[in-house]
């Protein structure tokens, strides 16, 4: 009895050691609960505007075959400020509007008239800048408006407003319509033609830089309306006039606009 005793208290003796050696140890140090990661940045909106590259100083295709231009600097300049990516597709003028249609892209960039026929169609973007039409004619052509080129052919780019100023117009020998405004101003240089119109960017391109010595402006061809460019966009696409909108104010707000316009010898 006394020897079990004596068991009892050393058992309860190492128990009680134990707890004491486990209590003295080194405390197990917590890690503090990491923090959940940070959502990662949504990216940027990318809107796809198509273009006809073949309109310079607007829009147009250079040496290194990238799509450049007045109008594709505005847009660049636009998306950085409104957060969005630019991308630019090139597509025939005849068929652009369609592709609009069909949700081909998101919208064109191309120096589009705002009309009130083609507002019955597509949506546009607040005014980009506004432009004339104006008479191209040869250095030695004397005629200075549409009505001393009676008896002679005229020539404009399909589609355009340009051709809307010459369409009805009686008298001449010919109206002429081309795909691409620059096979009407090769014509013209080569005599096919007589006169060309066309926007005031583009004429003054043509008459200033590749034909300065075969070509010339006549006469600017007045029109009761402004005609101002913009965005196109289908029907009911509000959140990218919205995006589009909030850039081109912000670039014509802080300058950026008028530096872009003087890079490209812009009147």
């Amino acid at each position: 009895m006394k020897r079990l005793f004596k068991s009892l208290i050393l058992v309860a003796a190492s128990g009680i050691l134990a707890l004491g050696l486990a209590g003295c140890g080194e405390k197990k140090e917590e890690k503090p609960a990491e923090a959940p990661a940070a959502a990662a940045a949504p990216a940027p909106k990318t809107i796809i505007f198509a273009t006809d590259a073949a309109y310079p100083p607007m829009q147009y295709v250079n040496d290194q075959k990238e799509i450049v231009g007045f109008e594709v600097d505005v847009m660049k300049a636009v998306a950085e400020k409104a957060g969005f990516k630019a991308e630019f597709k090139n597509v025939a003028w005849d068929g652009i509007f369609a592709g609009l249609a069909a949700g081909k892209y998101d919208a064109i960039s191309s120096s589009v008239s705002i009309t009130d026929e083609r507002k019955a169609s597509m949506d546009f973007s607040d005014p980009i800048m506004s432009i004339e039409q104006m008479l191209v004619v040869g250095t030695a052509e004397k005629a200075t408006d549409l009505a001393a080129l009676k008896g002679k052919s005229i020539g404009a780019q399909i589609g355009t407003t340009s051709y809307l100023v010459i369409k009805d117009v009686k008298g001449f020998k010919a109206i002429k319509t081309y795909d691409e405004v620059g096979l009407a101003m090769e014509d013209l240089v080569k005599g096919s033609i007589q006169a060309v119109v066309a926007d005031s960017p583009v004429a003054v391109d043509y008459t200033t830089k590749k034909y300065a010595d075969k070509i010339k402006i006549a006469a600017t061809l007045k029109s009761d309306k402004v005609e101002n460019i913009g965005i196109a966009v289908k029907k009911g696409n509000a959140e990218v006039i919205a995006l589009v909108n909030k850039g081109l104010a912000a670039i014509k707000a802080d300058g950026t606009f008028d530096k872009i316009k003087e890079a490209h010898k812009m009147k």
